[in-house]
């Protein structure tokens, strides 16, 4: 039960985060999920870094959204940088 609760939660996170950052991004539901369940990672990763020992509840769900949103930068700048050196 835990992986499905974490896939929609991923999901959730990769929606907010690609509707706060319009634009040109790869994939689709998988890419989406992915995204969320990365940005999840790195938003506890920076809640740590910051003090906060075990994020849960609404500050975990915050954290993802914005690790999924730096997750979404690093990728356009990369993405961009690729396809302005062809």
């Amino acid at each position: 039960m835990g992986i499905i609760v974490t896939i929609i939660i991923g999901f959730v996170i990769g929606l907010v985060a690609k509707f706060l950052m319009p634009g040109r991004d790869p994939g689709g539901f998988i890419i989406t999920i992915l995204l969320g369940i990365a940005g999840s990672f790195v938003g506890t990763w920076l809640g740590q870094q910051f003090g906060i020992a075990e994020p849960e509840g609404f500050l975990k769900f915050v954290l993802g959204v914005i690790g999924a949103v730096i997750l979404l930068i690093i990728y356009r700048v990369i993405a961009g940088r690729s396809s302005s050196a062809g």
